[in-house]
């Protein structure tokens, strides 16, 4: 974890630079996951030496109790207006001081190369390596309200009894799917929410209706040409 005093020095920061907000679009290119993958593979191989998990934790612990909560700062990292020199002095002045030597390097060649506004995507990227490398990967589960340990812990149990790795199981609560569960694992999704089953119900009455419509249409159009 990243020490009280960088948090504190970032939220000064924050404070004291009012910066405008750029409206992050990252996302929206089909390109950044691919570089992110790519600065994701550097960042595990490097953290190899010092241990990757202690590596992820520090990044994640950046993202969170830094950035997540202090947006001045975050702004002024992927602000479009503030130049490389003002951040890397910045990186130099707040961040190497109470972070490692690898996380803060890692922080320069982003800069460096304009690539800050990627923190998210590579995280997520490089979680999604190492987990591979040491056979666990992600799996999305999508409940209608939070899941309680013992759901948790059973929807856990049954992945891992399924499934060819240890599930990582990452949970989303979404209100719309009624009940039941939706699980994707990579690109297929398990759907058995409600709202899904309700869904394939109306259409299969729809299907049964215009069936029996048109076999009575058929049945009516021969007994007319007898």
């Amino acid at each position: 974890m990243l020490s009280r005093c960088l948090i504190d020095q970032a939220g000064t920061m924050a404070d004291s630079d009012q910066l405008p907000t750029r409206v992050a679009s990252v996302l929206e290119d089909p390109g950044a996951r691919t570089i992110a993958r790519t600065y994701a593979g550097a960042l595990v191989g490097a953290a190899e030496r010092v241990g990757v998990e202690s590596a992820l934790e520090e990044f994640q612990s950046f993202l969170d109790d830094v950035l997540d909560k202090h947006l001045g700062f975050h702004a002024l990292l992927v602000s479009g207006i503030v130049n490389r020199d003002h951040k890397l002095t910045v990186i130099d002045r707040v961040i190497a001081p109470h972070a490692s030597e690898l996380f803060a390097n890692f922080l320069r060649v982003l800069v460096r190369h304009d690539r800050i506004d990627l923190l998210p995507l590579i995280l997520g990227q490089a979680w999604g390596l190492h987990e591979q490398s040491v056979g666990r990967r992600r799996v999305h589960v999508t409940s209608a309200r939070q899941l309680s340990d013992e759901a948790r812990q059973q929807i856990f149990d049954r992945l891992n009894e399924k499934l060819p790795f240890e599930p990582v199981i990452e949970e989303h609560v979404a209100p719309s799917v009624l009940g039941g569960l939706v699980i994707q694992v990579g690109d297929t999704v398990h759907d058995s929410s409600l709202l899904t089953r309700v869904k394939q119900l109306r259409a299969g009455l729809r299907e049964r209706s215009l069936h029996e419509i048109q076999s009575g249409r058929n049945r009516f159009s021969h007994s007319t040409g007898n």
